[in-house]
């Protein structure tokens, strides 16, 4: 069997395993390499070289960049100026919100902008009397559509810009993905105002996120406050209050804590104490099971001390702080820094992945984010998807059979012509994105159409701008995305929801693939 054939085998063993949805996708994505490397089809090098591709550090990178932005309440505070400026206008915070989440796309990647605009959609959905599945899904779409704003909106991009620096010497630029964005995002704001009240779902979610804008007041109902008597002054930017349940077996039962006094480690001060529904005031005793206690400190110290056994956190003080402290600790340093990245990268003063990285570690040195939270905080399910499958893409290339897959659509092709290719590549692309993921399809399909473009001997521009809009069109299914997947349950959507909004959101994408690309980039 030639190298050809075995990596032919190989991909469809993947899309049928991503399909099967039955094995977790990291572990495909590895299997994939080591089929390749257990068939001698690459060695060992190549079978890991994805790990030290510089687009896998890049995106890296990029996660932790959206965590600082998001838990520095930058996120929160846009949220917030949002709704200000929507005011009791149903349309115009529709328009807000969706130009929001293509803008936050841009930096936090789709994903990324789905979680962080989720709750503050959600709760704006619930005040302005809407259901929230009026509001989800145009949401997530948007954050699809800013994604293609610039170059580091996603990971397809970073792939078809650095593809497109290998086969031509001309990669992207940081802004040029904004020419098929701005269309995008001004299409899919279009779409939702024209054709959203027809046929967007009216459902209502069995449970909400919680709304804890009024957080401060709702403590200060119900405990009596020592130390302070305005909410405001409870959440500050370095410090705040949570409140906790003593847990049979605690170390904490028998233990004899008042208001004023300071927990065993010394860092948080305990504000009041609550027992079978009433405030115990100043009262000394000591503490049994079932207890609640309210405790003040330092940001960082709640979220240390807090994640043992001793205690049952009823809010989580980082879920807490995002929603109540807009511009919190480290938001200006988030602010410089990500600024200085999107200067470098947008003037190409140093690679992709050189900018990612000192980004990220200035986030860190600078302590706006710790290094066990920064590593949380990337998704490694991605990286190791796209680290998994580029020994997949090299292998498509090196062996003939990406010229292979490509003599087969230029036999549907036939002399029709360039434009005839986008249509098959952006239908094949839609397809696939059904099941797998926009990555692993950018992965098959950009060598595919390199080779066809060669073929054909027009530019592999155009071709690529083109896969990169139609890959990002994942609208059709809950599973295409976890930006879809995220959205299901806290708006109460059902899988047949998705289609009937997508499938028009998917032909605009198309159209400007297909149409609008060639007229950007000639062939």
């Amino acid at each position: 069997m030639s190298d050809a054939t075995i990596t032919f085998v190989v991909l469809g063993a993947a899309v049928v395993l991503f399909v099967w949805n039955r094995l977790p996708v990291p572990v495909v994505a590895l299997g994939v390499a080591l089929a390749l490397y257990g068939a001698g089809v690459i060695d060992v090098d190549e079978a890991f070289a994805g790990f030290g591709d510089p687009t896998v550090v890049f995106i890296a990178s990029l996660f932790v960049v959206s965590e600082a932005l998001d838990a520095t309440g930058v996120t929160t505070w846009a949220g917030q100026r949002l709704v200000a400026a929507a005011g009791d206008g149903g349309g115009k915070l529709v328009v807000l919100l969706l130009l929001l989440a293509a803008g936050l796309s841009a930096v936090l990647t789709p994903n990324g902008a789905v979680a962080a605009l989720l709750p503050l959609t959600v709760l704006a959905a619930v005040r302005t009397g809407r259901a929230p599945s009026r509001l989800l899904i145009p949401m997530a779409y948007s954050a699809y559509a800013g994604a293609l704003l610039v170059l580091m909106g996603s990971p397809v991009n970073v792939l078809v810009a650095e593809e497109a620096d290998r086969t031509t010497g001309d990669a992207f630029g940081f802004f040029t993905f904004a020419l098929v964005g701005v269309p995008l995002v001004v299409g899919v704001v279009a779409l939702v105002m024209w054709l959203g009240p027809r046929l967007l779902p009216e459902r209502r979610p069995r449970a909400l996120p919680p709304d804890l804008s009024e957080h401060a007041r709702t403590l200060v109902e119900d405990y009596t406050l020592v130390r302070h008597a305005v909410p405001d002054a409870l959440f500050t930017r370095a410090s705040g209050v949570t409140e906790v349940v003593v847990p049979p077996r605690s170390a904490l039962v028998g233990l004899d804590l008042v208001p004023g006094m300071a927990t065993p480690s010394g860092d948080l001060v305990v504000l009041a104490v609550r027992r079978a529904g009433a405030d115990l005031g100043p009262r000394d005793g000591p503490l049994r099971e079932g207890d609640l206690l309210l405790l003040e400190g330092p940001w960082g110290a709640l979220e240390h001390h807090l994640g043992g056994d001793e205690v049952l956190v009823v809010d989580r003080p980082d879920a807490v702080r995002r929603q109540v402290v807009p511009l919190g600790p480290g938001a200006r340093r988030t602010l410089v820094v990500v600024g200085c990245m999107v200067i470098a990268l947008a003037a190409g003063l140093m690679p992709a992945a050189v900018a990612g990285v000192l980004a990220a570690g200035a986030l860190v040195l600078l302590q706006v984010v710790g290094v066990d939270q920064a590593f949380r905080a990337v998704e490694w399910t991605a990286v190791v998807l796209i680290a998994g499958l580029i020994p997949l893409s090299h292998a498509l290339q090196t062996t003939g059979a990406a010229d292979d897959l490509a003599d087969l659509v230029l036999d549907v092709v036939g002399n029709a012509g360039p434009h005839v290719l986008l249509i098959v590549l952006g239908l094949a692309a839609v397809a696939l994105s059904i099941a797998v993921s926009n990555t692993a399809t950018a992965l098959i399909l950009i060598p595919v159409g390199v080779s066809a473009a060669q073929a054909l001997d027009v530019s592999p521009r155009p071709v690529l701008m083109s896969l990169a809009v139609a890959c990002s069109a994942s609208f059709l299914t809950p599973i295409s995305t976890p930006g879809n997947l995220m959205i299901m349950s806290p708006a109460g959507y059902r899988f047949g929801d998705y289609w009937r909004f997508g499938l028009p959101c998917t032909l605009l994408f198309l159209l400007v693939a297909i149409f609008w690309v060639p007229v950007v980039w000639s062939f």
